[in-house]
Parts: structure tokens; sequence; C-alpha cells
């Protein structure tokens, strides 16, 4: 049942997103942002607490809403699923950018970058850095948006997978270094680390086995180059796969040795990212171990 559900959230994510007003991660962040203007502790120790109060109210609440869904039948379950994955939205997002390079039109390709993918300043930032950062944006995303929230699904039904993505969006709003977040945030990150670990290095191997093995040293050189423990996973693999040199000022190079990334190698990061992606579904939908008590039928 949880396959058909899988492969329907799929097909309905070629819709595009539901409106904001019954959108469940816009309800999560919505839920995030009034949880952050309550906190009031001055101490690391307290704001540590506050952080982690906020994220497991919030994971809780996710999850108990996906249980809910999950006692309906495997259409509701794909119905709920969808909003949970944001496949169509990522690749329209990098497609964008891309045809903003196309047309040599720099200053909307940074606006458009800075809009939809990235949260570092792009006002800088030369044509291949844009293209770039897309690609690295589209790798890290393709497994947080599209691959994580499906093999939580496969593994935990809808209430893992609303969990998941809770804590993501947790990650992507509170998990920063900065004065008011270094604490506040710290539980978000360091879960969404751990729920990571698992979809990152999946999407990775999916993206090796889709290429047929290219990129591999790459991968297995620069995978731990990144200050995450998951985000160098899936975009040195999609470096490595398209030869592409993929740095972040002061931060990281990956691949040092490939060429400047161009309009060109983001339109191949687009195959290669859905190449990827059936190749996670294809494993995705692979029968489970049998439970203990299972028959098979004759």
């Amino acid at each position: 049942m949880s396959r058909r559900a899988l492969l329907l959230a799929l097909a309905l994510d070629a819709l595009g997103e539901p409106p904001p007003r019954w959108h469940p991660v816009v309800w999560m962040g919505n839920y995030l942002s009034w949880a952050r203007r309550g906190w009031r502790a001055r101490t690391s120790a307290g704001q540590l607490r506050e952080g982690a109060v906020s994220w497991g109210l919030g994971a809780g609440m996710a999850g108990m809403a996906g249980l809910l869904a999950a006692r309906g039948p495997w259409w509701v379950q794909g119905a709920a699923l969808k909003p949970l994955l944001a496949r169509k939205a990522l690749f329209d997002a990098v497609a964008e950018v891309r045809a903003a390079l196309v047309r040599d039109d720099l200053r909307e390709a940074r606006r458009l970058l800075a809009w939809h993918l990235v949260s570092r300043d792009t006002s800088q930032l030369s044509a291949s850095e844009v293209a770039g950062a897309a690609i690295e944006s589209l790798a890290e995303n393709l497994s947080d948006s599209v691959v994580a929230p499906l093999l939580a699904f496969r593994v935990g039904g809808l209430p893992l997978a609303s969990t998941y993505r809770l804590c993501n969006t947790a990650d992507a709003m509170w998990g920063y270094r900065t004065p008011e977040l270094e604490w506040t945030g710290k539980t978000a990150a360091r879960a969404d680390d751990l729920l990571n670990l698992a979809p990152a290095r999946l999407t990775a191997l999916c993206t090796l086995v889709a290429s047929g093995g290219r990129g591999l040293g790459v991968w297995v050189r620069d995978r731990g180059r990144t200050s995450s423990p998951n985000a160098g996973h899936p975009m040195s693999a999609f470096a490595g796969v398209l030869d592409v040199q993929l740095d972040k000022r002061g931060v990281y190079v990956l691949n040092p040795g490939g060429r400047e990334p161009t309009a060109g190698d983001v339109r191949h990061a687009l195959g290669l990212a859905r190449t990827t992606l059936f190749v996670a579904v294809v494993v995705l939908l692979l029968p489970g171990p049998r439970t203990v008590g299972s028959r098979s039928r004759a």
C-alpha cells in the first residue's frame, strides 16, 4: 500500500504546490515562527532548553498529524505525502536560474538564486559561481526535500515523513550560528543532521549508479569537505559526475580539478537529478524484509 501512495505523491507533485493556506509545510513554518517569538531565555542553557521544547512540541504535533492521515486509504496517504515533497518546485527554481544565465542576465540570476535556493549573499557572485550554487542547491535539496521524505515514508509511513519535514523546516529556520540562534536552534540542527544521514548517502549512491559510477573518486575524496555531515555527499557526487568545480568562497571547494560550471552544466545537473530520482524511487519501491509471521502466497 505504501508503494502505491508513494507513486501517487510523485504524480501529484507534477501539479505543483497546494495554496499556502492549505499547505502543511506552511503551517509548520507558522508554528516555528510563533514559537520563536515566545523565546525569552538569556543564558545558553535556557536557550537550548527553549529551542528543544519548541522543537519537540512541533515534532510531536507533526507526527500525530501524520498518524491521523495514515489511517486513511492509500490514496489519502499519497495525497497527504505530496506536500511533504518539493520536487517540481526545486526543479523549476533551478531552471529559472539557468534561464537567466542563458540570457546573460546575471543580476536576475543572482536574485532568483537568493530568492529560491540559498541563504547566502549572492550580490557579488560571478556567473560561474551562480551556476555552481544552483547545482549545489539542486543536489543538496534533492536529498533533503525529495529523497529524504520518500525514504522516511517507506520506513515509518506518514508519521515519520511528517516529523522529518518539521525537523527539516526547523533547521532551515532556526539552524544558524547567530547570537540569537546558536543555542535555541541547536536541537533542530542536530536532529536534522541525524535524520539526513541515510538520505544524503542514498542520494549520492543513486547519483553514482545513474552515471555508471562516474564521479566515484570525487565523492570518496570530497564528501567530507563541507561543515555539514550530509551536504557534501550529494554535492560531491554531482560535482564528480558533471566534472565541475563547486566553490563556495572561503568555505569549501569540491572537485577542485573540475571545470568552472556554466548554464549548460546546470541543464545537465537537472537531467542528472531526474535520473538520480528515478533510481532512488526504484530502490524505495523494492520490497522490504518480511516481518515475523508473514506468509507468502502460493
